[in-house]
């Protein structure tokens, strides 16, 4: 009798060498995930501010969450108050004489 010979199966990957399905996806959906430039955001919430739509059609629209749109809209208005903060405090410790 004669033996046919084959290489021995093996697994490729040994059981704890595989990664879990769940940091699989999570590594997926950062790599997918889109990033907005500031000009975007900007825009964006500059149109909310308009009023013309309702919020909830301009992130459907924009395909964002609508708690995206309204942190980014709340570090806007909080870096427009710091800016104009800055200037204030600017004009009053600059002295002429």
């Amino acid at each position: 009798m004669s033996q046919k010979s084959s290489a021995p199966i093996t697994r490729t990957h040994a059981a704890g060498a595989k990664p879990p399905a769940e940091r699989v996806v999570r590594d997926i959906r950062r790599a997918t995930r889109k990033q907005h430039s500031s000009e975007e955001k900007i825009r964006i919430v500059l149109e909310g501010l308009r009023g013309e739509d309702s919020i909830a059609a301009l992130c459907r629209r924009e395909g964002i969450a609508e708690s995206l749109y309204y942190s980014w809209s709340k570090e806007f208005l909080e870096a427009g108050k710091r800016r104009l903060t800055g200037d204030t405090a600017r004009a009053a410790t600059t002295g002429c004489l």
